[in-house]
């Protein structure tokens, strides 16, 4: 009786072609390396943004304060660069001599009333369309109206609507309230925010609809079997779960309001009411319509500072909360 050979099974093949991992010439195999275009690929791939964004945002910036450091008018326009150098005049000039503080002041309190009572009405908006129920596309389709109107479009029609006489005039008399003037006066300011409110709720109700989509349906049955109340359901369920969209929210639409110049210039014209001359319309008349360009240009760099204060708290928060903070390279 002949014995044989027991047959082991080979051992498993690596990438390399031999069982240890070694070629079969013998040489440990090496790690491919990457050349150094391949290194630098990403880089040479973000240079056409780079170059176009440096076209677009920071060479329009760098001219802006250096015409804010000019004394440029009508007179020394057709000659810019030779205009007289003022240093930092413009700027004490906009903070003692003109409107622009109060300018500020009307352009954040606007922005920030109209940006915390638009913010409930998208939540609302969005927690009652979140379910499905029948006409629900035509309910949504009907709440995204004010949102893709053009803002000149809601600032001529408004402009109508709030005339002495007009249709809200008319409605107001029919109630027995006698409003008085909407686009003069006192009353101008709190025109601008609730039509500023009528248009943009419609951007809470977008982001807050689609965080809502991203409710695990677990936690809501989850909810149900413990008999969560809604309330409690909406505080300690959903509520999380929309600090992302809320907080990108509320700093766009603040940014957005800050920035507003249409629908104010379009609603009121210009010269506008002391009540709501905004930091953009300011700015507007100063440069186009006294010709002051080196003052505005000022009031312009103002702006940009005004604006990247709470952009910049916004981009730290988001920092701290994804656990980038304290972290190196």
């Amino acid at each position: 009786m002949s014995t044989s050979t027991p047959v082991t099974a080979p051992a498993v093949t690596r990438a390399s072609g031999s069982p240890t991992g070694t070629p079969v010439g013998g040489r440990p195999a090496r790690r491919p390396g990457r050349s150094p275009s391949e290194r630098n690929r990403p880089f040479w791939m973000l240079a056409p943004g780079g170059i176009l964004m440096a076209i677009i945002i920071i060479v329009p910036l760098a001219i802006a304060f250096v015409i804010s450091l000019l004394d440029l008018d009508q007179y020394t326009l057709r000659s810019w660069l030779q205009a007289p150098f003022i240093g930092l005049q413009n700027y004490v000039e906009a903070v003692t001599k003109s409107s622009l503080l109060r300018s500020i002041w009307i352009s954040v309190s606007y922005a920030a009333i109209a940006s915390a009572v638009t913010l409930p009405i998208g939540v609302a908006a969005a927690l009652a369309t979140q379910n499905a129920f029948r006409g629900r596309g035509l309910v949504r389709s009907i709440f995204l109206i004010p949102y893709v109107l053009p803002a000149f479009v809601v600032g001529t029609v408004w402009r109508t609507m709030l005339q002495p006489g007009g249709v809200v005039d008319a409605g107001l008399t029919g109630l027995g309230i006698h409003a008085g003037l909407w686009l003069n006066g006192p009353q101008s300011y709190w025109a601008l925010i609730a039509v500023q409110i009528w248009s943009s709720w419609p951007f809470f109700y977008l982001l807050v609809l689609a965080g809502l989509q991203s409710v695990d349906q677990e936690v809501h049955e989850a909810a149900a079997i413990d008999g969560a109340g809604w309330w409690t359901k909406l505080r300690y369920v959903i509520f999380p779960y929309l600090k992302g969209p809320v907080s990108l929210a509320l700093i766009i639409s603040f940014l957005h309001n800050i920035n507003g110049f249409t629908l104010p210039f379009v609603l009121f014209g210009v010269p506008a009411p002391e009540d709501v001359n905004v930091l953009p319309v300011l700015t507007y008349i100063t440069s186009f319509q006294s010709f002051r360009f080196g003052l505005s240009a000022a009031m312009a760099v103002a702006s940009l500072v005004l604006i990247a204060i709470p952009l910049f708290i916004y981009l730290k928060a988001v920092r701290l909360d994804t656990g980038e903070e304290g972290k190196r390279p």
